[in-house]
């Protein structure tokens, strides 16, 4: 059976790490400043219609229509499923 991670411990790994900062200088992602917002290179249909919401700490494609937390944009990224992408998030925060 997998590992299990806390409630706690995810909660944490997909708000204590920016996403704009993971896209960037984490995962090597696109991105670009356009009119004022962080724009991404989305990993699913590679159009740069992203955005990234501070508050919610979340990414969105308005082309796929896509939400994407740092869980997620590391599963999408790396291709990898949601155990491996948790412990890459975890050596980030260490």
């Amino acid at each position: 059976m997998g590992k299990c991670f806390s409630s706690q411990e995810l909660y944490e790994l997909r708000n204590s790490i920016p996403i704009d900062v993971l896209i960037e200088k984490e995962l090597a992602i696109p991105s670009k400043i356009s009119e004022g917002f962080f724009r991404f290179l989305c990993p699913l249909c590679n159009e740069f219609q992203t955005a990234v919401n501070p508050k919610t700490n979340l990414g969105r494609c308005f082309r796929c229509e896509k939400n994407f937390n740092t869980i997620d944009m590391v599963m999408v990224w790396h291709s990898t499923g949601f155990v491996d992408s948790v412990k890459y998030l975890q050596t980030i925060l260490k």
